[in-house]
């Protein structure tokens, strides 16, 4: 298992939850929600100051699949957004995509039982969100010894040969 503080994000249409995990990759915690801007501006500047601040060395962005697999209008949102958040982040953390099919019902799932009503924690559901992609890719990459998911190469870089679970 590598050591180091990684990100989670959940790319959402309005908001981005933001996670984190510890410095040897055993728990994911919220971070914060940022507003989601149409064009990338101060919400791509947030996440690039807390992986500095928290001195982070990659970031899980959450891919939403549908239930077969398939990739939607959503799926290719996140894309672009890893793939400007990867090229922003170029030299300084890598950009990682993992597979979220579920994770917002899972996290409005636990907030539920927590006793918190969905509607007024739109917030925190995305936070929660972040939580469940990064901690599922943590576990992932704790079970097989393999990083999660796939690099997000920008077009300034050479692809790498990695296997991606």
């Amino acid at each position: 298992m590598r050591t180091g503080v990684r990100i989670g994000i959940d790319v959402g249409k309005a908001r981005i939850g933001i996670a984190r995990s510890d410095m040897h990759g055993m728990l994911a915690t919220p971070v914060e929600t940022v507003q989601r801007e149409e064009a990338p501006g101060a919400d791509v500047v947030r996440i690039v100051e807390l992986v500095s601040e928290l001195e982070a060395f990659e970031v899980i962005v959450g891919l939403p699949l549908n239930l077969r697999g398939e990739r939607t209008l959503s799926t290719d949102d996140a894309v672009g957004f890893a793939t400007t958040l990867a090229a922003r982040l170029a030299g300084i953390a890598d950009v990682r995509l993992v597979d979220e099919r579920l994770s917002t019902v899972s996290a409005q799932g636990q907030l539920r039982q927590a006793g918190r009503k969905s509607k007024g924690s739109r917030a925190i559901i995305d936070q929660a969100a972040a939580v469940v992609i990064l901690q599922h890719a943590l576990d992932v990459e704790r079970g097989r010894d393999v990083a999660p998911g796939e690099v997000v190469v920008t077009s300034e870089e050479l692809p790498r040969n990695e296997e991606t679970p």
